[in-house]
C-alpha cells in the first residue's frame, strides 16, 4: 500500500472530525425534539455518521498494523 501524504492524512482527519460533529449535532437535535418520528429519524442519521467514523478508524488501525 502506498503511504499517504501528510496533507492527505489531514484531509481524512478533518473528514472524521466533521462526521463526529455531525453525529453529535444530530443527537443533540434529537434530544430536543418533541416529535417522536423526527427524533427517531435524527437518531438514525446520527448513527450512520457514527458508523462512518468507526469504519474509517477501523480501516486506519488495520493499515497501520500492516505497514
Amino acid at each position: 500500500m502506498n503511504h499517504l501524504s501528510t496533507r492527505e492524512l489531514m484531509y481524512i482527519e478533518d473528514e472524521i472530525r466533521a462526521e463526529e460533529i455531525t453525529a453529535k449535532t444530530l443527537n443533540w437535535c434529537a434530544g430536543h425534539c418533541d416529535d417522536e418520528e423526527i427524533r427517531r429519524q435524527l437518531e438514525q442519521i446520527a448513527e450512520k455518521h457514527q458508523l462512518k467514523v468507526a469504519d474509517l478508524s477501523q480501516y486506519f488501525n488495520q493499515t497501520s498494523r500492516i505497514q
